[in-house]
Order: C-alpha cells, then structure tokens, then sequence
C-alpha cells in the first residue's frame, strides 16, 4: 500500500498491529492506542487452509475478523442444496455485520488465509462508542453494495468476455503490482467456482480465458498463475469505459 495512505505509526499501539493492513487500511485504522490494546488483548490471529470454513451459513456469530492474508469466498445455499458464490473479500477488509446474531452466508477461505479474530461484543461495544469506528463499516457495507450492483450488470448484461474480463479485473485490482504497472497473480478460485460465480459453464471460462490469452491481454501459465501486462486493457475488455 502507498505510504502516503497508511496510518501514522504509533508507537503506543500493539507491535503486532503496527504493521498489520487493517490498522491502516481497515477498520483498526479509525481507533485509537486504547482501543487498539484492548482490542489485542482478546483477538486471536490463525491461518486458515485454503477450503476450510470460517463460518458456515446459519451459524451464530460470536466473533467478527479482519481478513490479514488471503481471500475468502462467500456463498449462499439454497433449501434444496443449490449453491451460489454471492462475493469475495480481501485483506484488510472486515467480515461479519454487527449487531447480526447469525451468519447469512457461508464464509470459505479461497485461498491460504490468515484472520484476525474479536468476540463479538467487545466490537458491538466499540462501534456503539467509537463514531470513527462505526463510519468506516457503514463505508464497507456501501462499497460492498456498489460492488453488488456492479456485479448485477455484470451477470445480467456483459458477454461472457466481459465477464471473464471483469472476475480477472477484480482479482487484478486487489493484487499487488510488480515491474511497475504489471499485475501478477494466482487464480483465488477453481474454473469450476468462477464459472458458479459468472453463471457460466467452465468451457466457456476456459475458452475466454485462452481467447484474453490469445489477444495478449493476460499470460496464463501453469493453467493459474495470471500475469496482467496493461491494466487498462483487461479493464476496457470488462466493458468498462
């Protein structure tokens, strides 16, 4: 992240939060030394394998986490077992909605993830005394819901390019950039979940993804490792002006 964006150090903070995204671009970031401290006092950090569960649909919530490596696919499961992929989230964001007693989706690590986790009612408490707190997850909750609308156009309007297009955008855009403007990064989900979540078949994901290749707007190797030489093109191939 760019320097100029990141919380000022602060050496009253816990070590182990002063060089965690989230206390600089997360929620951490609008508390103060205190609140911080005593929030590190009962979180617990843990990795999580890439398709075990943080928590499963329906589960009561006893904790919130800040998302510190990784990603994590949420999904939503219908009566009859039917399955859909509804959203991904990234480090530093924050999962869980306060003041929710249980689960509306089922949260998996996508990928190998790290999480820092907090009982439920200190953050309840906190976002009820921290105003600074509680704005920064309203911002979260509005710009996951303009992600969810730009995704409704995305699934109701774009070709099957432009779909591919815009999943490969998504991951590209939460990447970390090398050589300067060249994006690399590996695929977060199978050709089987992206497919779920583009509500596409998997030879139309394959036949995209080797057409973008084709064109020269990704380099694919090892059939999951993705290299994006020119961020504007895949992002003008998404449809995106």
């Amino acid at each position: 992240m760019d320097a100029q964006k990141r919380a000022p150090i602060d050496l009253e903070a816990p070590v182990v939060c002063r060089a965690c995204e989230a206390r600089h671009g997360g929620v951490c970031s609008t508390l103060t030394s205190a609140q911080l401290l005593e929030l590190n006092r009962h979180s617990t950090r843990r990795k999580v394998e890439a398709g075990n569960e943080v928590i499963g649909q329906g589960e009561s919530i006893d904790s919130y986490s800040n998302i510190l490596r990784g990603v994590v696919k949420l999904s939503k499961m219908m009566a009859d077992g039917r399955q859909q992929i509804v959203g991904l989230q990234f480090a530093p964001d924050f999962m869980g909605r306060p003041f929710i007693h249980e689960s509306t989706v089922t949260a998996e690590a996508a990928t190998d993830a790290e999480i820092c986790s907090f009982p439920r009612a200190l953050i309840d408490r906190m976002v009820a005394e921290a105003p600074d707190f509680e704005r920064k997850l309203h911002d979260q909750s509005l710009k996951e819901l303009d992600e969810a609308r730009d995704w409704m156009l995305t699934l109701g309007r774009k070709t099957a390019q432009e779909k591919v297009a815009s999943f490969l955008h998504l991951i590209a855009s939460h990447a970390d950039p090398i050589r300067g403007h060249v994006t690399s990064f590996d695929l977060p989900l199978s050709r089987a979940d992206i497919a779920d979540f583009l509500g596409l078949t998997i030879e139309t994901v394959s036949r995209q993804m080797t057409k973008l290749r084709k064109d020269g707007i990704i380099v694919i190797e090892n059939n999951r490792h993705v290299t994006v030489p020119n961020l504007e093109r895949l992002r003008y191939a998404s449809g995106n002006d």
